[in-house]
């Protein structure tokens, strides 16, 4: 798979194909674009390891500070378009919203949590499948301000991009260019994916008030 990807590592296009497919991810997640992100990562990390002392080797690597820079730019691009959508998306979507439990429950959860001026949640969501057009369309939908959701949404996406590039540069370091280290730099993104979804559908416990717990002893 690497070697197939090489021509296409090896030239500046690599960026903008990363970039578009992170930015369309949000909508259309036809491939998964931290796959994407990885492969580019090993293949660079496997073609910078092959051409040490190599001269004319080192302009064909893409340079991985680039490379997750591009990916964090298109994340908050795709963010703050679906975010914007959701915000003009008018009855139609706002029925639509309230017909889906998760995108209500994400609604209720996000706006608490950016009132409060702790949007982890905008962050932990960014690793969880489709947790990222969840959270976007929940903060139009509800009519979160920029400045509440955009700090938010720049974060989740460099450290998301970090996280993919460093999986995929150090994979393609120790393990060299092979399926395995592809796939090792795969299982260790789709397990924060799969945490992230843990902690974005854990129900959240809000302790009882006093005049509960009085009812409570009183019945019992």
């Amino acid at each position: 798979m690497l070697e197939s990807l090489g021509s296409l590592t090896s030239s500046p296009w690599i960026y903008a194909v990363v970039a578009l497919s992170v930015l369309f991810d949000i909508v259309v997640p036809v491939l998964p674009s931290g796959v994407l992100v990885i492969t580019a990562a090993t293949a660079a990390a496997a073609a910078g390891t092959a051409g040490t002392g190599a001269g004319n080797v080192a302009h064909e690597v893409p340079d991985i500070l680039i490379l997750m820079l591009c990916a964090a730019t298109a994340s908050v691009l795709g963010d703050l378009a679906v975010y914007r959508l959701a915000w003009r998306g008018g009855e139609r979507l706002d029925r639509a919203i309230a017909r889906s439990r998760r995108l209500t429950t994400a609604q209720e959860r996000l706006g608490t949590a950016l009132a409060r001026g702790g949007g982890v949640l905008v962050v932990i969501a960014r690793f969880a499948p489709a947790g990222r057009s969840i959270v976007s369309l929940a903060a139009g939908a509800a009519h979160r301000k920029v400045r509440e959701f955009l700090p938010w949404s720049a974060l989740a996406g460099v450290a998301w991009a970090g996280y993919s590039v460093a999986l995929g540069y150090f994979g393609g370091q120790w393990l060299g260019a092979s399926w395995l280290a592809t796939g090792v730099s795969l299982l260790a993104l789709f397990a924060a994916g799969a945490g992230a979804a843990f902690l974005v559908r854990r129900p959240r416990t809000t302790p009882a008030s006093p005049a509960a717990t009085a009812a409570t002893a009183a019945a019992s």
